[in-house]
Protein backbone atom coordinates (compact mmCIF):
# COMPACT_ATOMS: atom_id res chain seq x y z
CA UNK A 1 0.00 0.00 0.00
CA UNK A 2 1.53 3.25 -1.16
CA UNK A 3 1.95 6.27 1.08
CA UNK A 4 2.66 8.86 -1.65
CA UNK A 5 -0.89 9.61 -2.87
CA UNK A 6 -0.67 7.03 -5.66
CA UNK A 7 -4.38 6.21 -5.38
CA UNK A 8 -5.35 9.88 -5.67
CA UNK A 9 -3.18 10.23 -8.78
CA UNK A 10 -4.71 7.11 -10.33
CA UNK A 11 -8.19 8.51 -9.79
CA UNK A 12 -7.14 11.84 -11.30
CA UNK A 13 -5.77 10.20 -14.45
CA UNK A 14 -8.85 8.00 -14.81
CA UNK A 15 -11.14 11.03 -14.61
CA UNK A 16 -9.02 12.89 -17.18
CA UNK A 17 -9.02 10.13 -19.81
CA UNK A 18 -12.17 8.10 -19.18
CA UNK A 19 -13.94 9.83 -22.09
CA UNK A 20 -11.31 8.29 -24.40
CA UNK A 21 -10.63 4.93 -22.76
CA UNK A 22 -12.50 2.32 -20.74
CA UNK A 23 -10.35 2.54 -17.61
CA UNK A 24 -11.06 0.33 -14.59
CA UNK A 25 -9.24 0.87 -11.32
CA UNK A 26 -9.23 -1.26 -8.18
CA UNK A 27 -7.84 -0.63 -4.74
CA UNK A 28 -5.90 -3.63 -3.49
CA UNK A 29 -7.41 -5.38 -0.47
CA UNK A 30 -4.38 -7.55 0.27
CA UNK A 31 -0.66 -6.82 0.33
CA UNK A 32 2.28 -7.28 -2.05
CA UNK A 33 2.73 -7.35 -5.81
CA UNK A 34 1.68 -10.97 -6.20
CA UNK A 35 -1.64 -10.30 -4.49
CA UNK A 36 -2.16 -7.19 -6.64
CA UNK A 37 -1.52 -9.15 -9.85
CA UNK A 38 -3.95 -11.90 -8.86
CA UNK A 39 -6.62 -9.37 -7.89
CA UNK A 40 -6.14 -7.44 -11.12
CA UNK A 41 -6.26 -10.55 -13.30
CA UNK A 42 -9.42 -11.81 -11.59
CA UNK A 43 -11.11 -8.47 -12.32
CA UNK A 44 -9.89 -8.15 -15.92
CA UNK A 45 -12.41 -8.62 -18.72
CA UNK A 46 -10.09 -8.74 -21.76
CA UNK A 47 -8.88 -11.80 -23.65
CA UNK A 48 -5.18 -11.07 -23.00
CA UNK A 49 -3.77 -10.21 -19.56
CA UNK A 50 -0.65 -8.06 -19.16
CA UNK A 51 1.65 -7.03 -16.31
CA UNK A 52 3.75 -3.87 -16.55
CA UNK A 53 5.62 -2.47 -13.55
CA UNK A 54 4.55 1.10 -12.82
CA UNK A 55 8.13 2.36 -12.37
CA UNK A 56 8.41 2.39 -16.20
CA UNK A 57 11.72 0.53 -16.24
CA UNK A 58 10.13 -1.23 -19.23
CA UNK A 59 8.38 1.00 -21.77
CA UNK A 60 4.61 0.47 -22.19
CA UNK A 61 5.13 0.48 -25.97
CA UNK A 62 6.98 -2.83 -25.65
CA UNK A 63 3.74 -4.56 -24.64
CA UNK A 64 2.88 -4.68 -28.35
CA UNK A 65 5.56 -7.35 -28.90
CA UNK A 66 4.23 -9.41 -25.99
CA UNK A 67 0.66 -9.18 -27.25
CA UNK A 68 1.62 -10.18 -30.78
CA UNK A 69 3.58 -13.19 -29.52
CA UNK A 70 0.59 -14.50 -27.56
CA UNK A 71 -2.17 -13.48 -29.98
CA UNK A 72 -0.35 -15.01 -32.98
CA UNK A 73 0.13 -18.34 -31.21
CA UNK A 74 3.94 -18.16 -31.15
CA UNK A 75 3.71 -18.76 -27.41
CA UNK A 76 1.14 -19.19 -24.66
CA UNK A 77 2.97 -17.00 -22.15
CA UNK A 78 5.31 -14.13 -23.03
CA UNK A 79 8.04 -13.49 -20.46
CA UNK A 80 10.08 -10.29 -20.45
CA UNK A 81 13.86 -10.64 -20.71
CA UNK A 82 16.03 -7.68 -19.63
CA UNK A 83 19.36 -9.41 -20.21
CA UNK A 84 19.58 -9.45 -24.01
CA UNK A 85 20.34 -5.77 -24.62
CA UNK A 86 23.05 -3.87 -22.70
CA UNK A 87 21.74 -2.87 -19.26
CA UNK A 88 22.40 0.47 -17.60
CA UNK A 89 24.09 -0.15 -14.23
CA UNK A 90 21.73 2.37 -12.62
CA UNK A 91 18.77 0.29 -13.76
CA UNK A 92 20.27 -3.04 -12.68
CA UNK A 93 23.50 -3.18 -10.62
CA UNK A 94 25.90 -6.05 -11.34
CA UNK A 95 24.80 -8.00 -8.25
CA UNK A 96 21.21 -7.93 -9.45
CA UNK A 97 22.29 -9.10 -12.91
CA UNK A 98 24.19 -12.02 -11.43
CA UNK A 99 21.24 -12.98 -9.22
CA UNK A 100 18.83 -12.76 -12.16
CA UNK A 101 21.03 -14.99 -14.30
CA UNK A 102 21.35 -17.51 -11.46
CA UNK A 103 17.61 -17.75 -10.85
CA UNK A 104 16.93 -17.94 -14.59
CA UNK A 105 19.35 -20.87 -14.85
CA UNK A 106 17.83 -22.56 -11.80
CA UNK A 107 14.25 -22.18 -13.02
CA UNK A 108 15.18 -23.36 -16.51
CA UNK A 109 16.50 -26.55 -14.92
CA UNK A 110 13.53 -27.02 -12.59
CA UNK A 111 10.86 -26.30 -15.21
CA UNK A 112 12.59 -27.95 -18.19
CA UNK A 113 12.00 -24.71 -20.09
CA UNK A 114 14.66 -22.25 -21.24
CA UNK A 115 14.14 -18.95 -19.40
CA UNK A 116 16.70 -16.15 -19.61
CA UNK A 117 15.13 -13.80 -17.04
CA UNK A 118 12.74 -15.13 -14.40
CA UNK A 119 12.27 -11.88 -12.48
CA UNK A 120 11.23 -9.38 -15.14
CA UNK A 121 7.88 -7.92 -14.10
CA UNK A 122 6.53 -7.79 -17.66
CA UNK A 123 4.52 -10.90 -18.52
CA UNK A 124 1.55 -11.59 -20.80
CA UNK A 125 -0.83 -14.56 -20.91
CA UNK A 126 -4.28 -15.17 -22.37
CA UNK A 127 -7.24 -15.03 -20.01
CA UNK A 128 -8.16 -18.60 -21.02
CA UNK A 129 -4.76 -19.99 -20.02
CA UNK A 130 -4.64 -17.89 -16.88
CA UNK A 131 -7.96 -19.33 -15.72
CA UNK A 132 -6.51 -22.82 -16.20
CA UNK A 133 -3.47 -21.79 -14.18
CA UNK A 134 -5.69 -20.28 -11.49
CA UNK A 135 -7.76 -23.45 -11.25
CA UNK A 136 -4.58 -25.44 -10.59
CA UNK A 137 -3.06 -22.93 -8.15
CA UNK A 138 -3.93 -25.10 -5.15
CA UNK A 139 -1.20 -27.50 -6.32
CA UNK A 140 1.42 -24.93 -5.36
CA UNK A 141 -0.55 -22.87 -2.86
CA UNK A 142 -0.30 -19.15 -2.19
CA UNK A 143 3.48 -19.17 -1.84
CA UNK A 144 4.70 -16.34 -4.08
CA UNK A 145 4.60 -12.74 -2.75
CA UNK A 146 6.00 -11.38 -6.05
CA UNK A 147 3.77 -13.06 -8.65
CA UNK A 148 6.54 -13.95 -11.13
CA UNK A 149 7.25 -17.51 -10.00
CA UNK A 150 3.56 -18.19 -9.47
CA UNK A 151 2.93 -17.60 -13.18
CA UNK A 152 6.06 -19.39 -14.39
CA UNK A 153 5.52 -22.46 -12.19
CA UNK A 154 1.86 -22.64 -13.14
CA UNK A 155 2.56 -22.27 -16.86
CA UNK A 156 5.24 -24.96 -16.74
CA UNK A 157 2.98 -27.32 -14.81
CA UNK A 158 0.31 -26.93 -17.50
CA UNK A 159 2.87 -27.43 -20.28
CA UNK A 160 2.32 -23.96 -21.75
CA UNK A 161 4.88 -22.69 -24.24
CA UNK A 162 6.86 -19.85 -22.64
CA UNK A 163 8.75 -17.40 -24.85
CA UNK A 164 11.26 -14.75 -23.76
CA UNK A 165 10.61 -11.29 -25.22
CA UNK A 166 13.67 -8.97 -25.09
CA UNK A 167 13.07 -5.56 -23.51
CA UNK A 168 15.30 -2.56 -22.92
CA UNK A 169 15.54 -2.02 -19.17
CA UNK A 170 16.05 1.59 -18.09
CA UNK A 171 16.39 3.36 -14.72
CA UNK A 172 13.10 3.98 -12.92
CA UNK A 173 11.59 7.43 -13.43
CA UNK A 174 10.49 8.04 -9.85
CA UNK A 175 11.33 6.94 -6.30
CA UNK A 176 13.47 4.07 -5.10
CA UNK A 177 13.06 0.32 -5.24
CA UNK A 178 11.58 -1.37 -2.17
CA UNK A 179 13.46 -4.61 -2.89
CA UNK A 180 15.52 -5.98 0.02
CA UNK A 181 18.02 -8.07 -1.89
CA UNK A 182 19.29 -10.52 0.75
CA UNK A 183 15.95 -11.17 2.41
CA UNK A 184 14.03 -11.50 -0.84
CA UNK A 185 16.81 -13.60 -2.35
CA UNK A 186 16.22 -16.11 0.45
CA UNK A 187 12.50 -16.07 -0.30
CA UNK A 188 13.25 -16.82 -3.97
CA UNK A 189 15.51 -19.72 -3.00
CA UNK A 190 12.78 -21.17 -0.79
CA UNK A 191 10.32 -20.91 -3.66
CA UNK A 192 12.75 -22.72 -5.96
CA UNK A 193 13.17 -25.53 -3.43
CA UNK A 194 9.41 -25.75 -3.14
CA UNK A 195 9.08 -25.96 -6.93
CA UNK A 196 11.76 -28.65 -7.05
CA UNK A 197 9.66 -30.84 -4.76
CA UNK A 198 6.45 -30.11 -6.64
CA UNK A 199 7.69 -30.34 -10.24
CA UNK A 200 11.17 -31.75 -10.69
CA UNK A 201 11.34 -34.49 -8.09
CA UNK A 202 7.75 -35.70 -7.75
Amino acid sequence: HSSDNTWDEIQRVKAKYEHKHDIKIYQQTGKGKGDAVRQGFSSATGDVLMILDSDLTVKPEDLTYFFEAVASGHCEMANGCRLVYPVNSEAMPWLNRMANRFFAWLLSYLLNTKIKDSLCGTKVISKTNYLKLEANRSYFGDFDPFGDFDLLFGAAKLGLKIKDIPVRYVPRTYGQSNIRHFREGLVLLKMCLYAARKIKFT
